[in-house]
């Protein structure tokens, strides 16, 4: 893990085509299976927002709120967000959000995959460490998710 306290980044060799991994990660409906948050009927789309209900047990009443920044097929899928923005009784939409990558690269055996998390040195002093550390577990336990959704056909 990277010691740095604005980033967080997590690589997995995921035993499937890169093609596959895309899809899991493109496709926001089969996004939202692995990922645990209600996109039907939506699409990734560069410059638009995709929301959802998230469906972890505990976070039902939360919504998955993302801005895609940028699409290079089957390359790379860069998300903004509002970090462990869990509080319904708060509004986000003033704090700087943090900018999530995923990026894929074609390796023997699969497809390395690789999550950076950055921007987290920028959200509000009271509610950085907490985020930071949420989100860090949070990918941990995405890595083991995807994992297993491309694992299956």
């Amino acid at each position: 893990m990277n010691a740095s306290t604005d980033r967080i980044e997590r690589k997995i060799l995921l035993k499937a085509a890169r093609s596959r991994v895309w899809r899991a990660l493109s496709n926001a409906e089969e996004f939202g299976e692995w990922f645990r948050v209600s996109l039907k009927g939506q699409a990734f789309v560069a410059g638009q927002r995709a929301r959802g209900h998230i469906t972890y047990p505990g976070y039902e009443h939360l919504v998955f709120d993302v801005l895609v920044e940028r699409i290079e097929p089957e390359r790379l899928l860069a998300l903004r967000w509002h970090p462990a923005a869990i509080d319904a009784a708060v509004d986000y939409s003033k704090e700087p959000t943090t900018l999530v990558e995923f990026e894929l690269t074609e390796v023997e055996g699969g497809t390395l995959l690789t999550l950076v998390e950055s921007g987290f040195d920028k959200i509000p002093p009271e509610r950085r460490l907490e985020a930071f550390r949420m989100n860090s577990g949070g990918w941990d336990e995405q890595m083991k998710n995807i994992e297993k959704h491309v694992a299956t056909p």
